[in-house]
């Protein structure tokens, strides 16, 4: 497996924030008199766009109802929730052991790009990857579109591309664009769920997905 690019999703793969989303969008909800999702059908649905993701939990709401609960969203995620999101032990090191041997680095994110730079910056990776696409640059997760522009961006193959994540829109996103799928199951959806996406393996822990990428490295 000749890899040369390695796309990561953010949250629930490199970054611990499930618990800060899940808490925003249920705020969102009270904040427009509908009634909370539980913690389950909100961590569900991380990883979508949001626009997809308020579709999604709230079914028959139109698109003003709609574009009011991502406001809503955006206000508690941006200004009103102070929690912290912090990487999950070992993403650092394992991005920069990456780089280290030279692979191209991107992510593939379902935040939009206030969103992930609000974040970004404040890990100290900000240079580490190559390029990045967000959801509302591009079509949301499963569609390929994120991963069809960061290949074409860096000049790599689907061949060459292996897609990182926790949820099953990540390994199906992986598979519309032709590309290769890593599951991580420490994140928001469980292995049996990943694995009937049919990704090469999926690892319990970011430690293990450092000990995946080294034995690769060892074939």
């Amino acid at each position: 497996m000749g890899f040369k690019l390695i796309v990561f999703d953010w949250d629930g793969t490199l970054m611990d924030s499930e618990a800060k989303i899940v808490a925003c969008i249920q705020a969102a909800f009270a904040d427009v008199g509908e009634q909370p999702p539980d913690r389950e059908a909100a961590r569900d649905v991380i990883g979508l766009g949001l626009t997809d993701t308020m579709a999604r939990l709230w079914p028959g709401a139109d698109d003003t109802q709609i574009g009011r609960i991502a406001d809503r969203y955006r206000f508690h995620y941006h200004d009103a929730n102070e929690a912290p999101s912090p990487l999950f032990p070992g993403a650092r090191e394992l991005v920069d052991w990456l780089l280290q041997r030279d692979y191209l680095l991107a992510v593939a994110t379902g935040k939009s790009r206030r969103g992930f730079e609000s974040v970004l910056g404040d890990t100290g990776l900000a240079d580490r990857f190559h390029t990045t696409r967000c959801a509302d640059e591009t079509c949301s997760k499963p569609h390929p579109e994120m991963l069809l522009q960061i290949m074409d961006e860096l000049g790599v193959a689907g061949t060459e591309t292996l897609m990182v994540g926790d949820t099953e829109y990540d390994m199906q996103m992986a598979h519309n664009a032709g590309t290769s799928a890593l599951a991580v199951c420490y994140g928001v959806h469980e292995q049996g769920r990943l694995l009937a996406q049919g990704p090469l393996d999926c690892v319990e822990t970011l430690p293990a997905l450092q000990s995946w990428f080294e034995r690769l490295e060892a074939v």
